[in-house]
């Protein structure tokens, strides 16, 4: 009786216990990071305006101030040691995970006057592309040379925005695909264009490194730095390779440097226009561009213009990605194009449906965008491939999954005309969960099988869902919002928080509880009550923990900060321990577009 009794006692799970931190994790988590985020914001807002003034001496000194100041380099580190998805990815020398001591030790080490002149290389690993049998190879720096470039990109990024062009999109804060598809939609809207589309042959690992070097125009010390990591090489298996072109596609400054090597491209085109009015529109998302004219004289010129413009930079076009058609008529067996994941196209419609001008005339076409074909093909095998993984899983777990995956899909693509592919997309995905469920009870009838796995509904099938009314998610139940592009050349350095946060809010991949929450907080973080800014990788925490009876309603549930979800989840005299993973518990980035959409290359 007594063994039994201590068996039972064994097998019994042990009560939780408080996480107690250690030492140096509590210093860290006592710094006033709340001080150091105003103080680097203060400092880049006067980079900003002086640089909208011309005045490039003010800006160098203010550049030198923010990157030897300790708030900016310990924000530095928290960024690339806390918030990044890449601090579990170590490069040449195996660092990873940084715990609070050493990223004290790096913080220190990174100011200016500790800078070596020679710089460890990149480790390359090689990713596939969806969609695609290419591979793109990566460059991942060391965790000291991440904490460096990312200091290097809090002073040379205010610069930048300053100078950046109006219709650039790509890898820039506050902007976005969306704010590009805006673009388009508002240049071609109320006329007929020809495009030309193009996209440029290994923009990252062709920059012309001289060229760059001499378009950054800044103070010594920064230039040999920047050079240093363009000339640092790469290992690749062990192998060492120099890279005399190009930057690491990986590093953190590496896209901003690629949009500072390909600024001034569309100031090239000016010189283009036939009349002040009738002159030619492009939109830039990183190394994706379309611009569109009336006249297939004045396209013809641009392409060659922009040749020519880009051979001074070490680059070119691709020609398997590079064409001309037109929006409305057919030209060379093409009409309308893709871009981003987005098919674009005018099609003709009666006097009941047609789209007006600004003075109301009819035009007699309709400019639709909608999710290109192969955007909806890729999902579709994506959804197949998730089902395909889990035939023998719980169906609560591959509802789990299939959920994620359409309800960021359908997020990214909920700005358009997206409900006819929404439709479409869950006939397809019930076609598969019945061959799912089939092949799981190749004995039992049908009567059997649609009782088991779905409640009544509407379509044929009702819904996919368990016993405990845990739903699957449909691409329909997306409503559809429009996008409200960011207006001209704002930036998030003029120091306009607010309209920043309610563009935050409003985001096309901000889900709802997110949304109401950023609403409801007013755009600021519950825990260390700063302004959510664009980048800020925000997550959704429940004040009660579900281990100690907290629920999943609003009340219960705040947005804050990754780091300070750390923070909190951490500090032991408050008595919260920490909380196990939640389907709601994920985090959005407005720095990148969804992870669930089309990549750009």
């Amino acid at each position: 009786m007594e063994s039994r009794k201590s068996s039972t006692m064994a097998n019994r799970k042990a009560p939780r216990v408080k996480k107690k931190l250690d030492p140096e994790s509590e210093a860290w988590n006592k710094l006033p990071w709340r001080k150091f985020e105003q103080h680097v914001y203060r400092i880049q807002k006067r980079i900003y305006r002086a640089s909208q003034r011309g005045n490039q001496r003010a800006v160098q000194k203010l550049q030198k101030l923010l990157m030897k100041s300790e708030a900016a380099r310990l924000l530095a580190v928290r960024r690339v040691s806390q918030d990044n998805q890449g601090k579990k990815t170590a490069g040449v020398d195996g660092v990873k995970n940084l715990k609070p001591q050493q990223r004290r030790q790096v913080a220190s080490l990174i100011h200016p006057k500790q800078w070596p002149q020679k710089v460890k290389p990149v480790r390359r690993v090689f990713i596939p592309k969806p969609g695609k049998n290419e591979q793109r190879p990566l460059g991942i720096p060391t965790m000291y040379e991440r904490g460096r470039q990312c200091l290097v990109k809090f002073a040379l990024e205010p610069e930048w925005e300053a100078r950046f062009e109006v219709n650039s999109y790509g890898f820039r804060p506050g902007r976005s695909c969306h704010d590009a598809i805006a673009a388009i939609f508002s240049d071609i809207g109320k006329k007929a264009k020809y495009v030309f589309d193009a996209d440029i042959r290994g923009c990252f690992d062709n920059i012309d490194q001289a060229a760059l070097l001499k378009k950054l125009q800044t103070y010594p010390r920064l230039r040999q730095t920047v050079q240093a990591w363009l000339k640092s090489g790469v290992m690749t298996e062990g192998e060492f390779t120099p890279t005399p072109s190009g930057t690491p596609q990986g590093g953190v400054v590496s896209p901003l440097l690629m949009n500072i090597a390909l600024h001034g491209l569309e100031e090239a085109l000016k010189g283009v226009k036939r009349t002040t009015r009738d002159k030619p529109q492009m939109v830039r998302y990183a190394d994706d561009l379309v611009v569109f004219h009336s006249t297939l004289e004045t396209i013809l010129e641009v392409k060659t213009r922009i040749n020519d413009w880009l051979k001074d930079m070490g680059l070119e076009l691709k020609p398997s990605k590079t064409r001309i058609t037109h929006t409305l008529t057919p030209y060379e067996g093409n009409v309308g194009f893709e871009f981003l994941g987005f098919s674009i196209r005018q099609y003709p419609v009666g006097k009941n449906r047609t789209g007006t001008n600004s003075q109301g005339t009819p035009l007699g076409f309709k400019t639709i965008i909608k999710p290109s074909k192969e955007a909806v093909k890729r999902h579709i095998a994506q959804m197949k491939q998730q089902i395909d993984k889990r035939r023998s899983a719980p169906q609560g777990q591959l509802i789990k999954e299939l959920s994620a995956i359409i309800r960021g899909w359908s997020n990214y693509y909920r700005t358009v005309c997206s409900k006819a592919e929404y439709s479409r997309c869950d006939y397809i995905l019930q076609q598969q969960l019945w061959s799912w469920a089939i092949r799981r009870h190749p004995n039992k009838n049908r009567h059997w099988i649609r009782q088991r796995y779905w409640k009544r509904g509407e379509g044929q099938h009702g819904i996919f869902a368990t016993s405990e009314d845990y739903d699957l998610r449909r691409h329909d139940a997306t409503k559809i919002q429009r996008h409200v592009k960011v207006k001209g050349a704002a930036s998030p350095y003029d120091g306009n928080l607010l309209y920043w946060s309610q563009r935050l809010k409003n985001h096309p991949t901000t889900r709802g509880t997110l949304a109401m929450l950023l609403q409801k907080q007013q755009g600021k973080c519950r825990w260390c009550d700063l302004q959510f800014r664009e980048g800020d990788q925000i997550e959704i925490d429940h004040i009660t923990p579900k281990s100690e009876g907290g629920g999943e309603e609003l009340s219960n549930k705040c947005a804050l900060h990754r780091h300070c979800h750390d923070q909190r989840h951490g500090t032991h005299n408050k008595g919260h321990m920490i909380e196990e993973p939640s389907e709601e518990k994920s985090s959005c980035s407005v720095l990148q577009t969804s992870g669930w959409g089309d990549p750009c290359a």
